[in-house]
């Protein structure tokens, strides 16, 4: 006997939960959870919040899951609840008071904290070099962000990101090469800044390195006067 596939196993778990079923949306609940907390996780970059949103998305779509037609992959539609979710979230923020710290971001329009990584270690460079992509995704405005995340990140074709998002595929390709050339802007921005540091650095150490031989010819011309 043929097992069910899980396509099988979803369209009918989606049909029995419009009915009520709660043992099928938990089931839909367990197939998807994992991708939203992704999805989240990825947006707003923090744990906890990523977890209260995906609690929300799953909460919204036991609200709305009677409105489901299938013109979309429920994954589509699912994921498309959740992206409008944490913009509504990152919106409502955004009306809230700035703090001092958040008023100096580089891109006031990237919005949510600035995030400090700490001292740079020698035996840690692909780990920063994770970071620092990581803190300028974080200075993306909110729709480079939402298109980077979606494509580069979550791996979602064009067609798809367009029906989650409710736009053209044109604009999508348009967004998110404007988000890739905005990245680059600033990990230049990063690296230039680091190049100068080495300078100085350099320019220090070789200071500091003739002190020595400057005191030791003050010491020989005192003893010749």
């Amino acid at each position: 006997m043929t097992e069910p596939s899980d396509e099988t196993s979803e369209t009918k778990a989606i049909r029995q939960a419009q009915q009520g079923d709660a043992a099928a949306f938990e089931l839909l609940y367990r197939l998807h959870c994992r991708r939203v907390y992704a999805l989240c996780m990825r947006m707003v970059g923090d744990p906890t919040e990523a977890e209260d949103l995906t609690q929300e998305a799953f909460l919204l779509l036991f609200r709305k899951i009677a409105t489901f037609r299938g013109d979309s992959a429920f994954s589509t539609w699912l994921y498309r609840i959740t992206v409008n979710l944490v913009l509504m979230r990152r919106r409502k923020k955004s009306l809230a008071v700035v703090s001092l710290e958040a008023a100096t971001e580089p891109d006031e329009e990237a919005g949510g904290p600035r995030r400090d990584f700490g001292a740079p270690d020698p035996r840690m460079a692909g780990s920063l070099d994770r970071m620092n992509l990581e803190w300028a995704v974080e200075q993306l405005p909110h729709g480079y962000k939402t298109m980077f995340v979606l494509h580069d990140v979550q791996g979602y074709e064009h067609s798809e990101i367009a029906q989650i998002m409710n736009c053209s595929i044109g604009n999508t390709k348009s967004q998110l090469h404007k988000a890739r050339g905005r990245l680059r802007e600033l990990l230049e921005e990063i690296y230039r800044a680091k190049a100068r540091d080495v300078r100085l650095a350099a320019r220090k150490s070789r200071s500091h390195a003739n002190v020595p031989k400057q005191m030791a010819a003050e010491a020989v011309l005192l003893r010749w006067k």
